[in-house]
């Protein structure tokens, strides 16, 4: 795979291209590969957080102003309403808390693996997006394949 180089905060960024398939024709599926180059050029000047398996990150209900990006393991959000999702390595969640005032959590975030978690805040994200654009399409790509998922999870009508 091709890759570009940046500089991110006088370090080095490799990102790999985002290759489309016959599969995959806009390169939705390879975005969260990218996002997570982003996320591990992050890392060295963001708190990471370490979970061990079981262990809660957040309860619905709490206040929430940060999201979250998974270097490794697997989290499971489990919804107030019912329903359960996971997220794995180079996947972001928590997006509500940076655009909503006084968001409360609508789901509860546990480890299923060993996990290493970057928490960012508002401020923190808005760095990244301004040093390296492409994260913030990375993130709505995320959310659309999040969207595109629960849409065909649904029942039809």
């Amino acid at each position: 795979m091709a890759s570009t180089v940046g500089v991110l905060d006088n370090r080095v960024l490799h990102r790999p291209f985002i290759e489309a398939s016959q599969h995959d024709p806009i390169g939705w599926f390879t975005m969260d590969i990218s996002a997570l180059h982003t996320i591990q050029a992050l890392a060295s000047s963001i708190a990471v957080r370490r979970l061990q398996p079981l262990q809660t990150l957040y309860e619905a209900g709490v206040p929430g102003d940060s999201i979250f990006c998974i270097l490794s393991g697997t989290i499971q959000l489990t919804w107030e309403g019912g329903g359960q999702e996971c997220f794995e390595e180079g996947q972001v969640f928590g997006v509500g808390a940076l655009v909503m005032p006084d968001h409360r959590r609508h789901a509860t975030a546990q480890a299923l693996t060993a996990c290493d978690v970057l928490e960012m805040n508002r401020e923190e994200f808005l760095f990244a997006v301004q040093e390296s654009p492409m994260f913030a399409v990375e993130l709505l790509a995320s959310l659309e394949q999040r969207l595109r998922r629960s849409q065909r999870n649904e029942p039809e009508a």
